[in-house]
């Protein structure tokens, strides 16, 4: 490196964003991500070890993926190269490919190459990379917030791990806003600027998980609030509200307007009325609940309130609670309010909920009520000199695939638990089945 370049890059530190200045140089500096980076995971060690193998790293953005390609190039003793699949071309990969092959034969040493946005990269290009990759000229680091199953080839994947990225939880969010403002070295510590706790507690909010929009932002807000009359920049909630464009909303997330807002937005999804649930989601949204607790909250309003009346509610919702995961917002906003509306435009029974309580209730009463002698397991050794399966009826050589014999122990016979609606699909098989017994009779 030269004069010139040695001034660019340092130049370049100095002014580069705060999210990129605080970027953690070591493992133990990284913020979140516990379940993939904890001492026990095997990326933790396997970065330690310096013994990494190719790797995908998918999820949101400002979840850590360049973080962990750029902390890995610090500590590993491999050649490090990094390209953008936006950018890049094929004489980019094969200027990058014979290095490689120079730096292994020369020097024994293996090049990891970092590809950011691999998802970006088509079929001809990924294709390229396979049999570097599978003979370990090259190791493969690649970030996508794409699913990797759908956007990266499937030999590819073959070859490589896959770690999921998580957003960042709240506290973690604020662990970075409050190093941001205290570190003097790559921080904004010598501005001495005062971050108010209910302005850190809105930004950690607002970021979504997104640690650079959350650095963004208050980077934004010291750089452009006058000092105080006390010398200092004060980061209060206005300053908060304006440095990432939201304001903020009445919404205590342990108090009172918390549970009063999402009893209202399942009040509504349960009473078939999909624009008071809609606004309600949208409350919840802009105050920043947690996007994983909406649709928690959705799936059970499925099952408990619309159940067999319409099966695919819950299959709706549980799709939306991963798909939100996996997204992130603003995206998740909209897989929620498909699945919120879908919920309260469907047809409605509690019939599950209230057999299962009906059912808990019986078993409290009477826990060792016997199972009939027919319906226990005549496998296990012994059971057939008990009678264990004696006179069992197997239900799929009769018609309709039904025969009346008894299910219940003989405490409960002639109870009912399931009492099944007049609602949706529910009533189908209602019908159905007072149809099968009475022909079975």
């Amino acid at each position: 490196m030269d004069l010139f370049e040695y001034m660019r890059s340092s130049n370049l530190q100095k002014e580069s964003p705060l999210a990129s200045r605080l970027r953690p140089r070591t493992i133990e500096e990284i913020v979140g991500q516990e379940h993939i980076l904890g001492k026990d995971k095997l990326l933790y060690r396997a970065i330690k070890a310096d013994k990494l193998q190719s790797i995908i790293l998918y999820g949101p953005p400002g979840t850590g993926k360049t973080t962990i390609a750029k902390v890995i190039a610090n500590t590993t003793k491999s050649e490090f190269r990094q390209i953008n699949a936006t950018s890049a071309g094929k004489k980019d990969m094969e200027e990058v490919v014979n290095e490689a092959k120079n730096t292994l034969g020369a020097y024994g040493k293996r090049t990891i190459l970092f590809i950011d946005e691999i998802h970006r990269f088509n079929k001809g290009q990924q294709d390229y990379m396979l049999p570097y990759v599978e003979d370990g000229t090259l190791i493969l680091i690649g970030a996508t917030t794409e699913n990797p199953y759908f956007e990266v080839n499937s030999a590819l994947i073959s070859r490589s791990i896959v770690f999921e990225l998580k957003l960042l939880e709240k506290d973690q969010i604020k662990v970075l806003l409050k190093r941001a403002v205290e570190d003097n070295e790559r921080g904004l510590g010598s501005y001495q600027a005062v971050l108010h706790e209910d302005a850190l507690e809105f930004l950690s909010e607002m970021a979504d998980g997104d640690a650079r929009k959350a650095l963004t932002a208050i980077e934004l807000g010291v750089l452009t609030t006058e000092r105080s009359e006390d010398g200092k920049i004060h980061i209060t909630m206005d300053v908060a509200q304006e440095c990432i464009q939201k304001r903020a909303v009445r919404y205590d997330k342990t108090g009172d307007n918390h549970y009063d807002t999402i009893s209202a937005f399942i009040k509504s999804m349960r009473g078939s009325d999909p624009d008071a649930a809609v606004y309600y989601l949208a409350r919840m949204l802009y105050a920043g609940e947690s996007i994983t607790f909406i649709a928690r909250r959705i799936m059970i309003c499925a099952a408990e309130d619309v159940s067999n009346a319409d099966p695919n509610a819950l299959v709706v919702a549980t799709a939306a609670a991963q798909a939100v995961e996996r997204l992130g917002m603003p995206e998740a906003r909209i897989v929620l309010s498909q699945a919120a509306t879908y919920v309260a435009c469907a047809p409605k029974s509690n019939s599950a909920i209230c057999a299962i309580d009906d059912a808990m209730a019986a078993v409290k009463a009477k826990q060792m009520a016997t199972i009939p002698n027919h319906l226990r397991d005549a496998h296990y050794p012994g059971a057939g000199k008990l009678g264990h399966g004696d006179g069992y009826l197997y239900a799929h050589s009769f018609p309709n695939h039904y025969v009346k014999q008894q299910y219940l122990p003989d405490e409960f016979v002639g109870t009912t638990f399931y009492h099944m609606s007049d609602n949706g699909e529910e009533k189908i098989a209602k019908e159905r089945l007072e149809r099968i017994k009475r022909e079975a009779e």
